[in-house]
């Protein structure tokens, strides 16, 4: 039986790819999982699988300063969300790549290129493939955009990537943050007051400590028999509550 690990800082991330694999691939045993690039070295070190999926960006050790050390010891498999350099580079060379999230047509591709290459194992990365690799973990080392261009959010059993472009507002209670677009709710766990500092105050406005809003999104603003200001959001029947010590955004409206 093939074998192989998987390396992605994100759980969710890897249960969904660890299932899409057992659909496309139920030959393929999966003997372990790693948080960052270290670990996946030295899972490479102590289970030596065929194959290795790896998250191109980690903290620590990314997954392409863990592919250069653990060589021709496993098959490197690159998994990547959305990022058009990556797979530009990689439709150009001799090496596999899985998009986050997983999509189960192109995984099928891709299991499909490994089961060749498995059944010839003394193939070896070509010197052009490895110069395209070092320009690539150049980039991925680049300081990350300052502002989050994704989020990961459960729906049910799928986890999906939404651009943030896309998403109404969000929404905390004591345990979740619900992400709402024009077509469906998701949920995180991540905080308004983290979000808050980590998408683009430009596009996001906090109005309350526990609500933030696309200024996009936002049709006019209200108030009720309580003197309460309340955001009116376009295509959405919610009425979102101002504080007031966020009433200064809406002064120019």
């Amino acid at each position: 039986m093939p074998t192989a690990i998987i390396a992605d800082d994100e759980r969710l991330m890897r249960d969904q790819l660890r299932l899409r694999l057992s659909e496309a691939w139920p030959e393929l045993e999966i003997l372990g999982e790693a948080k960052n690039g270290e670990e996946a070295v030295e899972l490479v070190e102590q289970l030596k699988p065929d194959l290795t999926f790896l998250d191109i960006r980690m903290p620590g050790k990314t997954g392409m300063e863990a592919a250069r050390d653990i060589g021709e010891r496993s098959q490197i498999v690159f998994v990547t969300a959305y990022d058009q350099y990556a797979v530009e580079a990689f439709e150009r060379g001799a090496v596999d790549y899985v998009l986050k999230p997983t999509e189960p047509e192109r995984l099928k591709v891709t299991v499909d290129r490994l089961k060749g290459r498995l059944e010839r194992p003394g193939e070896k990365v070509n010197d052009s493939v490895q110069q395209m690799l070092s320009q690539l973990a150049e980039k991925i080392a680049a300081p990350k955009q300052k502002h989050l261009q994704w989020i990961q959010a459960s729906i049910g059993q799928d986890l999906r990537m939404i651009p943030v472009e896309d998403i109404l507002f969000f929404r905390s209670d004591e345990k979740y943050t619900c992400v709402q677009t024009a077509s469906f709710e998701a949920l995180i766990r991540k905080p308004v007051r983290d979000l808050a500092e980590e998408l683009d105050p430009s596009l996001f406005w906090q109005i309350h400590r526990a609500t933030l809003v696309n200024v996009n999104a936002i049709e006019g603003v209200t108030r009720d028999i309580r003197g309460r200001h309340l955001v009116l959001v376009k295509g959405r029947p919610e009425k979102l509550e101002v504080s007031r010590s966020f009433l200064h955004l809406f002064k120019q409206m």
